[in-house]
């Protein structure tokens, strides 16, 4: 199997959702509304893929300024390509695109909470999130 790795290259859309639905990460994705994916894709600012032919099997969406923090948001491997070492690959390549004090950041899928320590990852609880829905309390 020859994977190609690619870093920047031009994702649609249409490719970026397909992916999600074949990497189960769909299910915690707005895949059903076409203005937010598009905005996904055009408003990250580091995306590595991974390409079997012509076809999108593997990606890691990043937001970052490549010198302190760099958040990937999404890592995604289609379900058939899966425990072949893409995903790894494409957190390396990313770590590889930042400056030397960078941190790389990210939310575990719940599915995968336990995939990240063996690769190096430290575990840390003060996550915040705030809901689109709520509202920031101003008392």
């Amino acid at each position: 199997m020859n994977i190609e790795y690619k870093i920047n290259a031009p994702v649609s859309a249409d490719q970026f959702t397909d992916l999600l639905i074949q990497s189960t990460l769909g299910e915690r994705r707005p895949i059903a509304d076409r203005a937010c994916m598009e905005g996904m894709v055009a408003n990250s600012n580091l995306m590595v893929s991974a390409w079997q032919g012509g076809e999108l099997v593997g990606i890691a969406r990043s937001m970052t300024d490549f010198h302190f923090a760099c958040y990937l948001s999404d890592l995604a491997v289609h379900s058939q390509y899966q425990r072949l070492g893409i995903g790894k690959q494409l957190q390396a390549m990313t770590q590889q695109q930042l400056g030397p004090h960078c941190s790389l950041i990210l939310l575990a899928a719940p599915a995968a909470n336990t995939y990240y320590e063996h690769i190096g990852f430290t575990h840390n609880p003060r996550c915040w999130v705030l809901a689109r829905d709520q509202r920031i309390d101003e008392a």
